[in-house]
């Protein structure tokens, strides 16, 4: 019996992982329509998802923390790559989002919207005073509290720490935890198809198609922006930077991480997907292990999509004028807010209060905006983490490539 369970463990483990979560995509949504609303079966995916919360924040912490200690010389220019590219495309996204609204202008409905009790920042100094609040923190706190910001700087620190002082032995140490917790997340994966199951099943047995009818406008200008930056100015940067075609590892990655980030909606959930699809991608460990939960804080192109779009909608429903120039300083408002968003699912929305202050907007009415944004949020918020998340990937690999190629040329010069 236990010989048959290792053979049945061992041919669902060697099956393509992308067929079982599309198996599970389609389970979910008949048994949603058949059997809606039994708990076990939602279940499946608050396990799933609270597995990948809670196993990423001490996998990133051991991670980096190990990587640093045993890196080498010459990761700083990869890093200077991969910034550059996450503020760039950011920063393209919301000026691609200001052009969509003046083409395509539209108005959000805000009668009868509820505000939300959540509280927003008021003001971009606001943005830097909680970033900078949250580097310093209790190394331990941030790990309990998946502070990303904080984890990174602390496993840094004592990275560098490690890096001068540890000896090969516990150096060695550190490795192998960072091993077993990587290979506590490919377990975790293993599951995934069983966890998407469970959050589609859910999503489809309490949400209505009336989202589409009614805040359908909205819906397609935020989702189009979106696409349009992960299928055309992402690549072409890229294409720019690498003098090649991108879309094979475009494609690549946005099957294989924008799927699960689309329905986890988190990209905190999200990290040990994409660092293990780093892993297969055959890239160096010590960089990935930091570039992807840095990506996860800073590359936030949906949420630049998000603010941008929402807060000139709004000025196109209460009839004010935006200049040229005042867009331009909304783009790179929304730029640095976005790097500063919440992990939480809708975090992006909670600047919005924000970017419509630029403009005169009261918060009584940038607080119905962030309701309506909610709404439409089970779309938007989806789309926003998984083109955020994949775009972690995608550009790692992308620097990871670009320092390849720099080097081939040196050596062959």
């Amino acid at each position: 019996m236990k010989h048959f369970f290792r053979s049945i463990f061992q041919l669902w483990t060697k099956s393509n992982l992308m067929l079982r979560i599309l198996g599970g995509i389609i389970l979910g949504t008949i048994l949603a329509l058949l059997v809606p609303n039994i708990a076990g079966i939602s279940m499946l995916g608050t396990l799933f998802v609270g597995a990948l919360k809670s196993i990423a924040p001490i996998l990133v912490a051991v991670l980096v923390a190990s990587s640093i200690s045993r890196a080498n010389q010459g990761l700083g220019s990869r890093f200077r790559v991969v910034i550059a590219l996450y503020l760039v495309s950011t920063l393209m996204a919301a000026i691609l989002s200001v052009l969509a609204i003046r083409i395509f202008p539209i108005d959000v409905l805000l009668r009868g919207a509820v505000s939300e009790t959540q509280t927003a920042p008021g003001q971009l100094t606001d943005i830097f005073h909680n970033i900078i609040q949250n580097l310093m923190t209790n190394p331990l706190s941030a790990i309990i509290n998946a502070n990303y910001l904080s984890i990174l700087l602390w496993a840094i620190v004592i990275g560098l720490a490690l890096k001068s002082l540890a000896s090969p032995a516990t150096l060695n140490a550190l490795y192998e935890w960072s091993q077993a917790l990587s290979r506590v997340v490919q377990w975790i994966i293993e599951c995934a198809p069983f966890g998407i199951l469970g959050i589609v099943y859910t999503t489809v047995s309490t949400g209505g198609l009336d989202i589409f009818v009614t805040y359908g406008e909205l819906l397609l200008v935020l989702v189009g922006c979106m696409l349009v930056v992960v299928l055309i100015l992402n690549p072409l940067l890229v294409s720019f930077l690498l003098h090649s075609n991108p879309y094979p590892l475009l494609f690549r990655c946005l099957r294989e991480s924008a799927i699960s980030a689309f329905f986890t909606r988190s990209s905190a959930a999200n990290i040990p997907v994409n660092m293990a699809l780093c892993k297969r991608l055959g890239l160096d460990e010590n960089f990935y292990s930091v570039s992807i939960p840095l990506g996860s804080t800073i590359n936030m192109n949906g949420a630049a999509v998000t603010i941008t779009v929402m807060t000139l909608a709004t000025c196109h429903t209460l009839g004010i004028e935006v200049s040229l120039i005042s867009a331009l300083v909304l783009s790179i408002l929304a730029t640095l807010g976005a790097c500063g968003a919440s992990g939480v699912a809708g975090g992006s929305l909670l600047l919005i209060p924000m970017a419509c202050s630029l403009f005169g907007i009261s918060n009584d009415v940038a607080m119905q905006v962030v309701a309506v944004g909610f709404i439409v949020g089970v779309v938007q918020d989806s789309m926003e983490t998984a083109i955020n998340s994949s775009g972690d990937v995608f550009f790692t690999a992308v620097a990871e490539l670009y320092e390849r190629r720099k080097k081939s040329k040196t050596n062959n010069l």
